[in-house]
């Protein structure tokens, strides 16, 4: 196998615009540039528009337990669960992310009881970016509180995992419309190339080394009394 094909890695990006589908995405004119390099190197790629889903609020696993008529979360997040590779994608609004990518953090939060065959969190031995697209400024902002609540919930996060388009500061032209320069802009097709042979190269890192090594990061030795050696440190 070549150095560089990932065949047998699988990466879903999660679109969280706030445009239904047939409508132009933005957003998604960055997440087909990161995606077509992942798939010329043999990644399965996945692409979820979210907000074309009726995802509930909440979280829980699956909120018509929990008072909503309708959740489609438990049909997507499988999907998501097989993938090696999650980058989220989404717009700024009001210097921050849309509402549509944090009602899907809180979603992916709703998975974080769960635990993988080794006892650790579910999420271990997957890697996450995230791209960020607007016309206005906060792309730094908006990926810090996306990388942040995905390593918390178990997710690795590679070096430079994030990059971004921001034109003139609003109102001004988004990312694909007609002389923007935002698919020319070297900073962003920079950035957005690093983070994905980088989200590539970790993916395969963890897959190949059977997932983060499972001593003193497993909830259910902990929840059985098995502390890995803590002891509460006495103070004089």
């Amino acid at each position: 196998m070549s150095d560089w094909d990932f065949s047998g890695l699988r990466a879903t990006y999660v679109n969280c615009t706030l445009k239904r589908s047939p409508e132009v995405s933005h957003t998604q004119g960055l997440v087909d540039a990161s995606a077509a390099i992942m798939g010329e190197h043999g990644v399965d790629v996945d692409v979820i528009r979210l907000i074309d889903h009726d995802v509930a609020t909440g979280v829980y696993p699956d909120m018509r337990e929990h008072g909503w008529e309708v959740d489609a979360w438990p049909d997507l997040y499988p999907g998501i669960l097989e993938s090696q590779i999650l980058v989220v994608a989404g717009p700024i609004w009001l210097g921050d992310n849309s509402s549509v990518t944090k009602r899907f953090i809180e979603r992916i939060y709703s998975l974080s009881g769960m635990l993988n065959d080794k006892g650790q969190y579910l999420f271990y031995g997957r890697v996450a970016g995230c791209l960020i697209t607007g016309n206005e400024d906060g792309i730094k902002h908006c990926a810090q509180n996306v990388l942040y609540s995905l390593q918390h919930v178990g997710y690795t996060i590679p070096p430079n995992a994030d990059a971004g388009w921001i034109g003139e500061a609003g109102p001004g032209p988004s990312y694909l419309d007609p002389g923007s320069g935002g698919p020319e802009n070297d900073f962003t097709n920079r950035n957005t190339t690093f983070m994905t042979w980088n989200l590539m190269h970790l993916a395969r890192l963890l897959r190949d080394a059977g997932g983060i090594p499972a001593q003193g990061n497993q909830r259910s030795e902990w929840n059985a009394g098995e502390h890995f050696g803590w002891h509460n440190p006495e103070y004089r």
